[in-house]
């Protein structure tokens, strides 16, 4: 009876339950974000490129 009153007691703890769910949580965040990073990575080197050129056009200095 104590061994059944064991195994009883094993299937009804619960620890670390929220640790499966912390886990899974975060790679769902990071997944998340590296699905979001390569949608719009193309579009922030064009536009880095773009301000890049325009400043290095653009002329500091006195009298202008």
């Amino acid at each position: 009876m104590k061994l059944f009153s064991l195994i009883k007691k094993f299937h009804n703890d619960e620890s670390g339950a929220v640790t499966v769910d912390w886990v899974v949580l975060t790679a769902a965040i990071v997944g998340l974000g590296v699905v979001v990073m390569n949608v719009v990575g193309g579009s922030i080197e064009t536009v880095a490129g773009e301000m890049a050129t325009k400043i290095e056009a653009t002329t500091v200095g006195y009298g202008n």
